[in-house]
């Protein structure tokens, strides 16, 4: 039974701070970045990416062990039993979680990151109607609709939790 308890404690601890970490860095992170640079000469808005995206950059590293220690603490209460209830559905939601951050990490940080190379200026500093601007705004779009995933997933499976 203590084992049990312990395990309960790691998947909760685990999604409080994965939850807690995109909210931190979308809520306050971000914009406190943003806003402070903005003071600066040249906008600062090319700094406030690269400092963002590295800090996001290594959140994602925290994501990626969160999700295998969230699905590993599943399957060892399911082997150690009794497996919890909607056990499936967890790990289904677990899984799509991890796999929305390993995307929006591995591939659309990538294509962010390849894109801000070739423009070399802060993408906000192209004209409107650039199409390197749209592409990096659809992919920033992507970005933060991937977070959503995890963000959501991880509140029902903590009130799952909470409730058994």
């Amino acid at each position: 039974m203590t084992a049990m308890v312990v395990l309960r404690f790691v998947a909760l601890l685990t999604l409080v701070i994965w939850i807690g970490g995109l909210v931190a860095l979308g809520a306050i992170a971000a914009p406190a970045i943003f806003d402070t640079l903005a003071t600066q000469p040249d906008g600062g808005r090319l700094l406030a990416g690269a400092l963002f995206g590295e800090i996001l950059r290594r959140f994602h590293l925290v994501t990626y062990a969160a999700g295998a220690v969230l699905l590993g603490t599943l399957i060892l209460r399911r082997v150690l039993g009794p497996a919890p209830r909607r056990f499936a559905w967890r790990a289904g939601l677990a899984a799509l979680m991890l796999a929305a951050s390993a995307y929006s990490g591995i591939v659309v940080s990538g294509e962010i990151a390849a894109l801000q190379r070739q423009i070399g200026a802060a993408p906000s500093s192209l004209p409107d109607g650039d199409a390197r601007r749209a592409r990096f705004g659809r992919l920033h779009g992507l970005s933060t609709a991937l977070q959503l995933v995890p963000l959501l997933g991880g509140l029902m499976l903590m009130y799952w939790e909470i409730r058994e």
